[in-house]
């Protein structure tokens, strides 16, 4: 599949093949797609625990629901619990003289090993090592993490399965996967094939391009090429919209096959 049809197809899918094992290829692959991300001093932030839903006793699988993700949780076979380990700031300084070393950080940009010892180590980095809790610095390892999470999401869709990134009652599950006390959680990303069409009813809206870019400066909309935006469509990165016009049967066809009401 191209890439800009994987970023089209990606849906938060809620009805998954409750009952399909995930070949465990390709969870691999979605974590490889996750620790190739781009990050920020080189630094893995984002740190996860694949759990098989199966293998979580009853009472811990109920205790991490949460209402608005309780069912979704229960159907998904692969749960994949991600964190922002905020430790990770700790060896900076070696990751970037090794980015130093392989041609990454170069001195037409300023580069050296003197350069990390003796200005961005203590000015840059030692600062945010030194204040984890400080929320810009919680935000940006947050952004980093949130990177590879959407790698691995469009791996997975890329892969033919269903994804879902969803909330979760940390404390439940971190009894069980043991998570160290320095991680923050963040979301679980559902994995399975999904019960209900790949469509799930159509692309999800979104407020128009406009009204969320700006070009300049904030209240100069960057508007969109309609030229461009064919183009898109023909590329299948834009798709029909939600909601299509049998999705209302689809819901009370998979409401009927898990006993669920309509």
């Amino acid at each position: 599949m191209e890439f800009k049809e994987v970023v089209g197809r990606r849906r938060s899918i809620r009805y998954f093949q409750s009952w399909r094992k995930v070949e465990r290829e390709k969870i691999q692959i979605m974590l490889e797609a996750a620790r190739l991300a781009s990050c920020a001093v080189n630094a893995t932030f984002l740190k996860a625990i694949v759990v098989i839903r199966d293998n979580i006793p009853r009472e811990t699988l109920d205790a991490l629901k949460t209402p608005v993700s309780a069912l979704t949780i229960e159907l998904a076979p692969v749960h994949i619990y991600t964190y922002v380990d905020m430790a990770a700031y700790k060896g900076a300084q070696a990751r970037l003289k090794k980015l130093v070393d392989v041609g990454a950080l170069n001195a037409t940009h300023g580069w050296s090993h003197k350069f990390v010892d003796e200005f961005v180590w203590p000015n840059i980095l030692k600062p945010l090592a030194d204040n984890p809790n400080l929320a810009s610095v919680a935000a940006s390892a947050a952004s980093d993490a949130g990177i590879a999470i959407c790698q691995a999401m469009l791996a997975g869709v890329d892969e033919g399965l269903g994804v879902c990134l969803t909330a979760f009652q940390h404390d439940a599950i971190n009894k069980l996967v043991k998570a160290p006390k320095e991680w923050i959680p963040l979301f679980v990303l559902l994995v399975g094939y999904p019960a209900e069409s790949w469509e799930a009813g159509g692309q999800r809206p979104r407020p128009p391009l406009e009204e969320i870019f700006f070009e300049g400066e904030y209240g100069k909309p960057f508007k969109a090429d309609p030229k461009v935006t064919e183009q898109m469509k023909a590329a299948k990165m834009i798709q029909a919209p939600a909601p299509l016009p049998w999705r209302k049967e689809e819901i009370k066809a998979l409401a009927r096959m898990f006993g669920l009401p309509e």
